[in-house]
């Protein structure tokens, strides 16, 4: 397959929706949009701001992805800033600054107006003196930095960030600190809620460990003597308050990781000895991510470069990576995103003194697990670190290649200094000879350049969801829940853009070829050692979260620690399901339940009940689940339909965003039939699929309504015969949808709404007969007087299901086209499908139609638009009696798809990769299945993905 096919991908549906939610802004409705605003807004500070607009966009087209922030602001009037992190300092005293660390409460009101603006903040909580110490100025004892902390907690859980971003956190605590042990287990009980914590671990700390040895836990502050009455001062000026077993030590870090993912472990002494800048700062924490050790005010301006975007003919032997094509997006990059910080909106002064002085970005990677399937390459083989490695040495010297270029055109950065910059060991020692060489020549406008963060949202809605940073795919498809607005959920197939790819190439997705390997198929080693090659090419640092198996030994689990300490890893973050963090929510399976239904199976197979794959909840079809907002209108085709009785006109309305796609249909004229309004609003539901072989299915079941009219139609170059005003209706459209290409089928299209019916066709019953629920129905005002009757099934898994409405009596003929619908939206397995559509003809009006009618379970009456939002009401009213939805018409239990526990009449399915992990508590869903995947908050229970960090 050519690498050209990629981009003639349709986007998938959750990749739109992130987008809108996210970055969009104002009338922007592609990525194109948000990339041409982001375009804009980085060139307009260059002296040629049209040349550097084209150069940006072709990047940003190529693979470049800015950070959230700046994909989300940059060249709105949001005042947010475009920096997603920071690290600010916090001292000891209360109030005021000593020894350049502001004071406690100083640092919270720093914290409060950067999180305000949309940063996350990192601190290293250890100046803070420890619990016990004496207090001189009041004769009292200190509380210790863990009670501080709860403070800054509640500060951010305040605090919602510009954007409606709620704040991140990250709080560390040095491991020679006296309350390091308090720090350890502050989490163990579900407190600091708000924060990240990492514990900060030097070498001399680790070496102890290895021997067994004494550790002694310090601080500048004289503790309290009646506190700790052993307690002494070293030569060193430092109070020892109490020695411990630092292998004693390491074990409860472990041990609390192991049962809950945190603390963190920052090796410190690694970061600082690898630090460009170690002759002018030091580093003692790092932003909630983790991937950017950072001085006090320090930032992080981030972007990523797809990886996968420059892999050429995929799954071939001809398969190739375009290095050269790389290198040009890495120099565009590295020149946008030092743009950015004088841009940028600055929360504080401090924070962009220290940026105009050092001028760190971080320029990373995303899409690497995926890259490397395109290749037909393991990542879990020595193969695939050699090329990630390879990856990362490019990015490398072009990035530092670009920022000397930089320095010649604007100037080096200002704290600059050739020989200690380029002295050994830090990371801009490794460089080639001739970029060296160039730095001391013409100095370097960057002091630090590259970055491997999480790209969570960001990789999903900018690049069709490619593997997340570093990381290897999580899953290769799972299901996304998404809350809407009206308390209803919408779902989604989400699919991983390489298995995507090769599913849409013809690959045969039952037996994946060997180098498709997920996270969770390899070993925690080989997590670890794609770290280890990459880390020496990356002059800050990488986010990557370990996921080991619940069962994962915490011997193994330790050594893992130990391992990426002697690698010279700057960190490492794991995560393992526990019962710590809560239990998912089981399902049981069903209990088998006698049928009231024969299907007859041998004539038609339609009429099976029956699930031949796994469905993509239907939801999920539906591109706009309510009438799109269009702020500068819509086209639409009208068509006059004649008649003895009088004439009407049907109008198909249609948007243009790339392709054309009809979104709605609707009558209009004093003599249009009635009860036909209520048909082209249900549907217009349908027009809004993303199911094409539904809508068709929809048509062709509306354009055989009977009735008791004639109608004659020159359509187009055809003569058109009806009965009904229905069946009018349904070729109309059909016409309509068809010129426009709207049914035209193409390789990579779905059908999750067909593929959620649990039969085509109506099902036929056999001599036993089946049940049915019937109702009176009666509107004076209109004459109305029938019987609505429902027909009833009982499914495989025991639950009873209509199945089939018609009505017998007084009303409208056009009505039994609305039946039809109505019966081909029941048999979708999801209630929510029904529960919808009903919802919406609730507030159906007729001109002289309302009537005073009970309310169904109740014993009260009210006034009611029409006897079609009456007829909804009763068939939510039996749904809600039959446990399936609520009486306001929002389902009872979210069902997704199909599960094997339903029966023998239901094939076999291949069910989402990604079950149910134990977790934190989902705000999306609820349930306890909130996880840390790829960096990233992941809930393995709805698929939402929450802060990164």
């Amino acid at each position: 397959m050519k690498q050209e096919n990629v981009a003639a991908m349709s986007e998938q549906a959750i990749s739109r929706e992130v987008l809108l939610e996210k970055y969009a802004k104002g009338d922007e409705q592609s990525v194109a949009d948000v990339r041409r605003r982001v375009a804009r807004a980085l060139a307009g500070i260059e002296a040629e701001p049209a040349r550097y607009e084209a150069a940006f966009f072709d990047a940003l087209q190529r693979g470049f992805i800015p950070g959230g922030r700046i994909n989300s602001a940059a060249g709105t009037e949001l005042k947010a800033t475009l920096i997603n992190c920071f690290v600010q300092p916090v001292g000891d005293a209360v109030s005021e600054s000593e020894g350049g660390k502001v004071g406690i409460y100083e640092a919270l009101l720093q914290a409060a107006e950067t999180m305000r603006r949309g940063g996350g903040v990192g601190y290293n909580f250890s100046r803070i003196r420890p619990k016990g110490a004496r207090v001189k100025g009041t004769h009292s004892r200190a509380s210790g930095p863990v009670s501080y902390m709860r403070v800054f907690d509640r500060s951010c859980e305040t605090v919602e960030s510009a954007g409606s971003r709620r704040g991140a956190q990250m709080g560390v605590l040095n491991i020679e600190h006296p309350d390091v042990e308090d720090f350890i287990h502050a989490k163990d009980q579900g407190d600091l809620k708000n924060f990240n914590i990492s514990v900060g671990v030097s070498d001399a700390f680790m070496q102890a460990v290895e021997a067994d040895g004494p550790w002694q836990l310090v601080h500048a502050v004289e503790p309290a003597s009646d506190a700790f009455p052993e307690a002494f001062r070293r030569d060193d000026g430092l109070w020892v308050y109490r020695t411990v077993r630092a292998r004693e030590l390491w074990r409860q870090i472990m041990e609390s990781t192991y049962d809950h993912a945190e603390p963190g472990v920052l090796f410190l002494s690694q970061i600082n000895r690898d630090n460009n800048l170690s002759y002018c700062e030091v580093i003692e924490s790092t932003n909630p991510c983790g991937e950017q050790p950072l001085p006090d005010y320090g930032c992080c301006d981030l972007g990523s470069i797809n990886l996968a975007a420059f892999v050429e003919h995929p799954f071939t032997r001809r398969a190739r990576f375009d290095f050269k094509a790389f290198e040009t997006v890495v120099r565009s990059a590295i020149r946008m995103l030092d743009n950015v910080l004088d841009l940028t909106v600055w929360p504080l002064p401090e924070q962009q003194r220290e940026a105009q002085a050092k001028r760190r970005v971080g320029l990373g990677f995303t899409g690497l697990g995926d890259a490397l399937i395109l290749l037909q390459i393991a990542y879990n083989s020595p193969q695939g670190r050699q090329m990630a490695a390879k990856f990362a040495e490019t990015m490398r010297d072009a990035a530092y290649d670009a920022s000397v270029d930089l320095a010649i055109e604007k100037g080096a950065f200002p704290l600059f200094d050739a020989d200690n910059y380029l002295a050994e060991p830090h990371c801009a020692s490794r460089l080639p000879e001739a970029i060296k060489a160039r730095i001391r020549q013409h100095g370097i406008r960057n002091s630090h350049l590259l970055s491997i963060a999480p790209t969570g949202t960001i990789s999903l809605a900018f690049a069709d969801n490619a593997s997340n940073g570093i990381e290897p795919p999580f899953s290769w498809y799972y299901t996304r829940k998404k809350r809407m607005a009206d308390g209803s959920q919408q779902e989604y197939r989400v699919e991983d853009h390489a298995y995507r790819l090769y599913r849409l190439n013809g690959g045969d997705v039952e037996k994946l070829p060997p180098y498709f390997v997920s996270a969770l198929e390899m070993s925690a080693l080989d997590h670890m050692q794609m770290v280890a090659a990459v880390a020496p090419y990356i002059d800050t640092a990488i986010s990557k979260t370990v996921n080991v198996p619940a069962d994962y030994p915490f011997d193994e689990f330790e050594h893992l620690y130990l391992e990426a300490w002697k690698a010279g890893l700057k960190g490492i973050t794991t995560y393992r399901p526990n019962s710590v963090l809560g239990s998912v929510l089981s399902v049981e399976p069903a209990q088998a339940a006698p049928q009231d239904l024969l299907a007859s199976q041998e004539g038609d197979p339609d009429r099976r009940i029956a699930l031949v794959s796994t469905p993509s909840p239907a939801l999920a079809s539906l591109k706009w689940p309510h009438r799109p907002r269009l702020k500068g209108g819509n086209p639409s085709w009208t068509y006059m339909i004649e008649h003895d009785d009088g004439a009407f006109a049907v109008f198909v309305g249609h948007v243009e965003n790339g392709h054309t796609q009809p979104f709605e249909c609707w009558v209009n004229g004093n003599e249009q039939p009635r009860g036909l309004g209520a048909l082209a609003k249900t549907l217009s539901m349908d027009m809004r699929c993303r199911d094409k072989a539904w809508l068709a299915l929809k048509l062709d079941a509306l354009a055989h309504t009977m009735g008791d009219r004639r109608y004659t139609l020159e359509l187009g170059e055809r003569t058109l015969h009806a009965s009904s005003a229905a069946a009018v209706l349904g070729q109309v459209v059909r016409h309509r949808v068809e010129q426009l290409g709207a049914l035209d089928m193409h390789a990579d299209d779905t059908s999750p709404v067909m593929d959620a019916l649990f039969a085509k066709k109506e099902p036929k019953t056999g001599t036993d007969g089946t049940m049915s629920w019937s109702v009176d129905v009666s509107n004076p005002q209109t004459g109305d007087d029938f019987v609505l009757f429902l027909k009833e099934l009982v499914l495989p898994d025991g639950q009873r299901r209509p199945f089939s409405m018609w009505l017998a009596g007084s009303y409208p003929r056009e009505l039994d086209g609305l039946c039809k619908m109505l019966s081909l939206d029941m048999r979708v397995i999801d209630p929510a499908w029904i529960g919808m559509k009903l919802r919406k003809l609730l507030n159906y009006a007729e001109p002289q139609g309302d009537f005073f009618a009970r309310v169904p379970g109740s014993d009260k009456s009210q006034s009611w638009p029409s006897t079609v939002a009456y007829v909804a009401r009763l068939l939510i009213h039996r749904f809600a009696m039959l446990g399936l939805l609520t009486e306001d018409g929002v389902p009872v239990e979210n069902m997704g798809v199909m599960v094997p526990e339903q029966g023998d009449l239901f094939d076999s399915v291949q069910m989402e990769t990604v079950a149910p992990v134990a977790g934190k508590p989902c705000p999306e869903c609820g349930h306890h299945a909130l996880i840390k995947k790829d960096g990233c908050e992941f809930c393995t229970a709805c698929g939402h993905i929450g802060a990164c960090g």
